[in-house]
């Protein structure tokens, strides 16, 4: 099923996520199938629970579909992060725009490192400790910002954050168009 996501202005993507008791959580394969769903809908590559209203620290993440002859490394990179937590960051501080699906129409250069270890639950639920580089880095730590309420607009220099400032708050007035399911303030 595929499911609205939140745009900006929405409380949700500004709350810290919290854990899953997995034990107890009801529906959470359909849950996963469904941001899966949303995602491959609205052309993105990751998708996290406060952007599709819940406040769960849970996020998908399918590269697949940039996988090249220069990527390779993406051919089979389709993950379920839960409980996600980022142990450590590394690396030089790298500039690549970012868009989110969040945030329509806005792009812009993120300063992020370039190399992340993360410890989550997969979509087995076993636990896992990798370590990330590159473009896996960012996407990964894209996604788990929104598990904190962080948006890639915040990680934006001062005069970037000016240049986008009334798109923002027009999309906080429900004044957003997207070819994809969402759900606005208004």
């Amino acid at each position: 099923m595929i499911l609205p996501i939140y745009i900006y202005g929405q409380p949700v993507l500004r709350k810290v996520a919290q854990d899953i008791d997995v034990e107890n959580y009801l529906n959470l394969k359909e849950l996963i199938d469904n941001m899966f769903e949303t995602m491959y809908y609205a052309d993105g590559v990751g998708l996290a629970g406060p952007q599709v209203g819940l406040s769960d620290r849970i996020f998908v993440v399918d590269l697949s579909p940039l996988a090249s002859d220069e990527h390779p490394e993406f051919k089979d990179f389709k993950k379920v992060f839960i409980n996600a937590h980022i142990t450590e960051r590394s690396g030089d501080l790298e500039m690549v725009e970012e868009g989110c699906l969040s945030i329509p129409g806005i792009h812009e250069k993120v300063p992020r490192e370039g190399e992340v270890t993360i410890a989550y639950l997969d979509e087995d639920l076993q636990p896992r400790e990798e370590h990330y580089s590159g473009f896996m880095a960012r996407v990964i730590q894209h996604e788990y910002d929104h598990l904190d309420g962080v948006l890639f607009t915040d990680r934006i220099s001062p005069l970037r954050k000016r240049m986008v400032k009334n798109k923002l708050a027009n999309m906080e007035k429900g004044k957003v168009a997207c070819d994809y399911k969402i759900r606005t303030v208004r």
